[in-house]
């Protein structure tokens, strides 16, 4: 990671936002214990476990009753969380839900809510940001301008979402091996702009060789709820793509 003079200084609270493990994600290659140590181990304060739900490629047989398949979803944010206790590393639920190859990141919700909604199997994109938003939860359009096969369209949805991944360190980390454009994400920011939509940023990571991407703040997030709370109301943060550093509205930092 590039170290501009002092931002580590001033954001030493560095987290993860969007992680994958292979409990819950067929891509993934890495249990959720595994995830946490690397990440400890790389100086994040936190991370949020994203795994793909049934919309996405998902590690989980979609035939499963509601209850079965919530409980399995759920196992590889429950090994994080165990090794996050142990290690002192602060792990978070949220999920990827996905709709055609257009994804977006779930957070501020937990297992007992997925267990009392089952709606959201069958629930379109509107429903989906009805049932979230409506309790408390925010939806984060995940690297909206990505192109790959198993992404038909790029699909924009600005009344349907809470803000966007304006960086994923797969598009623009040199050390990325999937995804690689930096484009992809210069694209999320101007229209993140547009819509007057805030900027997250992530790893979309999905083994122990890390990037290093994530969102930095100033203090630490004891709960889901502060994280939500400091993007949608403007709080102070920085961007980081694991090489470079950018500010919440994903203008790239550099020494003066």
């Amino acid at each position: 990671m590039v170290i501009i003079s002092g931002i580590r200084e001033e954001y030493p609270y560095l987290y993860e936002t969007h992680l994958h493990t292979v409990q819950g994600s067929a891509c993934g290659r890495c249990t959720g214990a595994q995830m946490a140590r690397a990440c400890k181990e790389a100086g994040y304060t936190g991370i949020f476990v994203t795994d793909h739900n049934w919309g996405g490629n998902t590690a989980v047989d979609r035939k499963k009753p509601w209850d079965e398949w919530v409980a399995e979803f759920c196992t590889g944010y429950e090994s994080a969380k165990a090794e996050g206790d142990k290690i002192g590393l602060d792990v978070f639920f949220g999920y990827e839900a996905g709709f055609h190859g257009t994804e977006f990141l779930i957070y501020g919700v937990d297992r007992e809510w997925m267990l009392s909604h089952p709606a959201l199997r069958h629930a379109d994109i509107e429903e989906q940001y009805q049932l979230v938003h409506g309790s408390g939860g925010m939806v984060i359009h995940a690297h909206p301008y990505r192109e790959e096969g198993y992404i038909p369209e790029v699909r924009l949805f600005p009344a349907w979402v809470d803000g966007v991944e304006g960086i994923n360190a797969t598009h623009s980390n040199p050390q990325s091996t999937a995804h690689h454009d930096p484009g992809f994400d210069q694209k999320a920011i101007a229209y993140a702009g547009e819509h007057h939509l805030p900027l997250t940023a992530g790893s979309d990571i999905h083994a122990s060789r890390l990037l290093g991407g994530g969102v930095a703040f100033r203090r630490r997030l004891a709960c889901p709820g502060e994280y939500i709370d400091a993007i949608l109301s403007g709080e102070d943060y920085v961007l980081t793509d694991g090489a470079y550093w950018y500010s919440k509205k994903g203008k790239l930092l550099h020494d003066e």
